[in-house]
Order: structure tokens, then C-alpha cells, then sequence
């Protein structure tokens, strides 16, 4: 969720009465020590010696409470304050009251030797930061983290934006605050923990339930997860289709040509193993032999220009199409694009189709509500360079430009669904609707990044939109499949590997083994 979804809820929580504003701090100091001590067992065992950096705001009262627990559990405990930490109010001012040891206010004159510390705990600026982390408080939190062996942070470590995951530096140069080893964040994970440089800066993420209700009615990016319900039913085949090969869909892939057939060919293979009950490969006719020496199940047809594409899609039961892997450019790439376009399928572009059309408006104009785009960082770029432009623009306030604002506008400008790939992949409809797609922590699949991955990804949307599965709801589908299957594999993999790994995905689904 966003930080402004957060504030809002905590808002509605103590406006209802269902939680104080004290009671949520003290519970997310509590969960905080938790979280440190099952992090880093020894610390149960043996407390050592911790610095805590508290800010104005409640995520500082957070941290004065943490100090106090601490104090409490043994711990050796110093307390640093930037100066207007003693105006604080409410909450936070209770809980710097409260805490038990001397609080050393920060100024440019302070000495304070800061090597030796066992745990730094940043509870400085907490997912309401807006500004860069400058000044004392940047002086600081560099200083005392670089100083300590393990470093924790409340909420998420100040100066990321909790929106954008994006490093807040305003062209500031020199040293920032070293990553996190641990982050503890409350009810939610926000935005800017998975976006951007979130997971590299935040170490390993616990979320911590501390009592306040979420009341809205649904949150405006919705994070992937396993797919369930009638999603589920249809990517199972329960009930849905009987028991015809045609009516589980029938994919179209268009190949390139002799040399260039391999991409398209996984594409194919996704296809067919996530379910669509037939899978054709149109190549042109130099190319024939090649595919039928590595194809099996999946159908050939030839196809060498627009007018045979044409001819090819009379047939009304090839329900979806998947143009750009391996296909190559020039004059027989832009007439299967232009006659893919004109046929109204639900269609898949994606590599080389994205570049042709990145080159010629006209046939970004001719793109449909039926279209999923699926670019990496660098085909985005070429499609939308002045949204990639605004991304490596440095933040300089919060809420930062973000990938999920990125991909939202770059759907509403295409008139259909985005997919942009990566380790936070960021999927959203021309209607804004935005999914998130984050394979950081326990999700991680890194055996991804591999030649053909995304070609695999191409091929499971394309299965599934022929399955009659909307736009939206396969780019999710396809993406948590893909990042399971790889998982399941793990090291080792190849994208060769990628489509016979997603059956034991299935039918972990089927068994209910998946959460």
C-alpha cells in the first residue's frame, strides 16, 4: 500500500477507537524487538550494545519506545535525538518521556565515537519522509550506521521514499546511510519496499500486525498472489471448457525466420503447458524444418507475410496471438504486425514487435484494448522515453515518481494492459488498475534473469488470454507462475526449463500447497 493509504488507515483506527495511537506505538516497538531477536537469535541470548536515532515524528516515539524495551532486556543503550525531537507531542512525546536513559540531542558540535556498536536501530523519519535526508540528519544516520555491526530500521530506513522505493537525494553527492540488515514495517508492506532499490535497502522485510483495521474498500495497487477462485478453477480446467481440446483455446505464435526460431518456440511451449488446448507456430517456410525438428506437440503452419497471416487467422478458433520473440525486423515483421493489429485478438506484443512499433506511431495508433504490451526496462524506454526519462530523473521530494505511476500512464496512453518486466514487475490496465508483482525476500526468483525468460512469460499470457482469460488477470497469473516455477526449479535453470517446471506448479495449486 501507499503511505498515504497507511495514514489513512491508522487515522481511522484511532478516530474508531479501535486502537490508541500509544497502544499501536508500544505494539510496534514490541514487534520490532521480535523481529531483532529472531533476525539475530544471539541477541536473545546475549544483549549487546545499541544506538538508537529517533526523529520527530511517531516513527521517532516508535524508536524511544524500542529503547526502553531494550533497557529492559539488558541491552547497553545510547539515544540520539535530532533537536526538534523535543516538541514532539501526543504519542511520540509520551513514549520520549518514558524512556528510561539519557537522550543525546544531535548538533554539528556533537563528538560521539560511533565505532563499536553491535546494533544501530534508525527510527529517524519513518513512510512520511517527502524530502531528502540532508543536513545533521543525514550527517548522523550515516555516521552511527556505518559505526554498528547490524543495523535495523523502523517502518522503512529513512530517506527512501515509501511510495517510489526511490533513494531521496535532491543531486546531494557523497556518503548515504549503508542498507539495512533488517526493516520492520506495520500492517502492510508499503510500495517503496519492493519498488526500485526498496529490497536492497531495506534487507530483509518483516511485516507486523499492530492492531489497526484497514476500512477501505480496496487498495489501489494490489499486490500478485497465487491465483484462487474461478482464476483458479479456469487454470485448472475445473469445469470450464469440457473435455475438447478446443474449448481450452487455440494460441497463435508467430516465429521468425531460419536462425531466429528459439524464442518464439518457448513462447509456444509456455502456451500449451499453461493450458490453452492447442498451440500453433507460424513460421516462414525456410524456417518449417527447423521448428519441426524441435517441436512435438505443438502445430505448424506456414506463414511468410501479412497476407498469409491474413489468410491464416479466417479461422475464428485461433483465439489469441503472440507476436515479437525472435521475430526479427523489416518488411515481413511489420506485416504480421500490421495484420495481427487489424484482426481485433487478443494479442500479445512483445521484443522485436515492441521495437517496430517504438519506431512508427502509426502503429502505436493501431493498438486495441485487446493488446498486452510485456517490455523490459529498455524496450519501456523506447516506447515511452519520457516517463523512462522522469524514472532516472534523481527524486527529489516524495512522493517520487514511481514504476507503478510509470506503467499507469503508459496504459492509459496505449489503450491496453502494460506489463513491465522485472524483479518488481508492474502490470496496469488503461483503466489505472496496477498490480505489483514483487519477487523480493522469500519470493526472489533470480534464476530469471536468463536469455528466453521473458519469451516464456510471453507465451504463458498467450496461453491464457487463450483460454479466455482477460488481460489483466493473465499478466498476473502468467508473472506469479513464471517467478513459482523458476523458484521450484531453482539454480541451475535455463529458460528451456521454465515450461516443463509449470506443471508441478499446477498441481501444487490443485493440492492446495500453495499459499
Amino acid at each position: 500500500m501507499s503511505s498515504g493509504q497507511m495514514r489513512a488507515v491508522e487515522a481511522a483506527s484511532f478516530e474508531s477507537g479501535h486502537i490508541t495511537a500509544a497502544r499501536a506505538m508500544a505494539r510496534a516497538a514490541q514487534a520490532t524487538i521480535a523481529a531483532i531477536e529472531g533476525h539475530w537469535p544471539a541477541f536473545a541470548a546475549a544483549p549487546g550494545r545499541a544506538r538508537v536515532l529517533c526523529g520527530p515524528g511517531n516513527n521517532g516515539g516508535d524508536g524511544f519506545v524500542v529503547a526502553r524495551l531494550l533497557v529492559e532486556r539488558g541491552w547497553s543503550v545510547e539515544v540520539f535525538a535530532l533537536g526538534h525531537t523535543r516538541d514532539a507531542a501526543g504519542a511520540a512525546g509520551q513514549a520520549r518521556a518514558a524512556c528510561p536513559v539519557p537522550i543525546l540531542t544531535l548538533t554539528q558540535e556533537t563528538e560521539v565515537p560511533v565505532a563499536g556498536c553491535d546494533l544501530y536501530v534508525d527510527a529517524l523519519f519513518g513512510i512520511g519522509l517527502t524530502r531528502p535526508l540532508e543536513g545533521l540528519a543525514r550527517i548522523w544516520a550515516t555516521a552511527l550506521a556505518e559505526g554498528a555491526q547490524h543495523r535495523a530500521a523502523v517502518d522503512i530506513p529513512s530517506g527512501l521514499c515509501a511510495d517510489s522505493g526511490r533513494w531521496l537525494s535532491a543531486g546531494l553527492t557523497g556518503h548515504r546511510p549503508p542498507p539495512a540488515d533488517l526493516t520492520v514495517t506495520f500492517h502492510a508492506p508499503k510500495l517503496g519496499h519492493l519498488l526500485a532499490e526498496g529490497p536492497d535497502l531495506c534487507g530483509v522485510l518483516v511485516v507486523a500486525d499492530i492492531g489497526v483495521r484497514d476500512l477501505s474498500d480496496a487498495a489501489i495497487v494490489q499486490r500478485v498472489r497465487a491465483p484462487d477462485g474461478a482464476l483458479l478453477d479456469r487454470l485448472l480446467r475445473r469445469g470450464q471448457g469440457g473435455d475438447h481440446k478446443f474449448g481450452h483455446g487455440h494460441a497463435l505464435v508467430l516465429s521468425g525466420g531460419v536462425g531466429r526460431t528459439g524464442a518464439a518456440r518457448l513462447s509456444a511451449q509456455a502456451a500449451l503447458r499453461v493450458g490453452a488446448g492447442l498451440v500453433t507456430l507460424g513460421a516462414p517456410g525456410s524456417a518449417l524444418m527447423e521448428c519441426a525438428a524441435q517441436l512435438t506437440a505443438v502445430m505448424l503452419r506456414r506463414c511468410d507475410d501479412g497476407a498469409a497471416l491474413t489468410d491464416l487467422l479466417t479461422d475464428a478458433r485461433l483465439s489469441a496471438i503472440c507476436l515479437g520473440p525472435g521475430l526479427g525486423l523489416g518488411a515481413r515483421a511489420e506485416g504480421l504486425l500490421e495484420a495481427t493489429l487489424q484482426s481485433g485478438r487478443p494479442l500479445v506484443l512483445d521484443a522485436d514487435a515492441l521495437t517496430m512499433i517504438a519506431a512508427r506511431p502509426s502503429l502505436f495508433d493501431g493498438l486495441h484494448a485487446g493488446c498486452l504490451l510485456t517490455p523490459h526496462g529498455g524496450e519501456f524506454a523506447r516506447l515511452f522515453p519520457d516517463l523512462a526519462a522522469d524514472l532516472q530523473d534523481p527524486a527529489v521530494a516524495g512522493p517520487a515518481f514511481s514504476r507503478i505511476e510509470a506503467v499507469q500512464q503508459a496504459a492509459r496512453r496505449a489503450g491496453c494492459t502494460v506489463l513491465l518486466k522485472g524483479r518488481d514487475t508492474v502490470i496496469a490496465g488503461p483503466d489505472g488498475a496496477a498490480h505489483l508483482h514483487a519477487a523480493v525476500g522469500p519470493d526472489a526468483a533470480p534464476w530469471l534473469a536468463t536469455a528466453g525468460s521473458g519469451d516464456v512469460l510471453a507465451g504463458l499470457i498467450t496461453g491464457l488470454l487463450a483460454m479466455g482469460v482477460d488481460g489483466i488477470d493473465a499478466a498476473r497469473t502468467a508473472a506469479w507462475l513464471h517467478a513459482a516455477a523458476a523458484r521450484n526449479f531453482g539454480p541451475g535453470l535455463i529458460a528451456e526449463d521454465l515450461p516443463g517446471a509449470i506443471p508441478a506448479v499446477l498441481r501444487d495449486l490443485s493440492d492446495g500447497n500453495v499459499t
